[in-house]
């Protein structure tokens, strides 16, 4: 499949893959901070943003897309950064193409399978926004509170409102490939061969899902593996605290 995504900057090249519900836009600000030392592409994973859609969607396909870019770029390897589902993506290709890979970053995430319940009523919120297509994002906003509380939750979602023709608000999101998989293959670990590369997991402190029973799975599956935790931050780290999340990559990045 042929990704959407940006280029920024000039130099080695790192690509970055956002989380569920995102977009190339959730990692800009670290992004931006690596332009002025890496080629930096952003791209938005198959059934988000401005990729096209599908109902084929578990990580060793969305592996197969970035390796897809990677090609059509000509790049032979890159630095590799994924939030969430981006860091299993990042996890998958470097397990099944590691001659691909040269640095793994994984932000917030391990190599295991979670339980679907994590986004609690994400998925319905999402489901009633895309049924009743509303006509302001006012009128969004407050059809989404009904399932999700938090507001910055609502705010982050409510990004993939996009005004369609008939000036209703649609989701960029293709939740038909979402929701059909979301159950089953987007809760799974990735697999494959042990990456014996140099690999950085970047945990919040307040999160839950990177925890100290799944040391010995990413150890076994990633033997060079290094933690860094940000102090009083959540699952959104890299927008919570960016300053000491950029801080983080910049410097795994730029080490021999």
């Amino acid at each position: 499949m042929k990704l959407n995504y940006s280029i920024q900057g000039e130099g080695l090249p790192v690509i970055l893959m956002h989380g569920m519900f995102g977009s190339l836009s959730n990692l800009g600000v670290v992004g931006r901070a690596l332009t002025d030392l890496y080629k930096v592409i952003s791209v938005d994973l198959r059934n988000h943003g401005e990729s096209p859609h599908s109902l084929e969607m578990d990580y060793p396909t969305m592996a197969e897309d970035i390796i897809e870019l990677m090609d059509d770029q000509c790049l032979q390897e890159a630095d590799l950064l994924g939030h969430s589902m981006g860091g299993k993506i990042a996890m998958q290709i470097a397990m099944n193409y590691p001659d691909r890979v040269n640095k793994l970053i994984a932000a917030d995430i391990a190599p295991v399978t979670y339980k679907p319940d994590r986004h609690g009523g994400v998925l319905e919120g999402l489901q009633a926004l895309a049924k009743t297509r509303p006509t302001s994002r006012r009128e969004a906003d407050e059809l989404l509170a009904t399932y999700v509380e938090e507001n910055s939750v609502r705010a982050f979602l409510l990004k993939n409102l996009v005004r369609e023709k008939d000036g209703q608000f649609g989701l960029r999101l293709y939740m038909d490939g979402i929701i059909g998989n979301y159950y089953d293959t987007l809760t799974l670990a990735p697999t494959g061969e042990p990456f014996s590369g140099t690999t950085l997991f970047i945990k919040g402190e307040d999160s839950a899902y990177i925890q100290d029973k799944h040391r010995d799975e990413v150890l076994r599956l990633f033997p060079k593996a290094q933690l860094k935790m940000i102090a009083n931050t959540g699952h959104w780290l890299h927008a919570e605290k960016p300053e000491t999340f950029n801080k983080i990559v910049h410097s795994f990045l730029e080490k021999p």
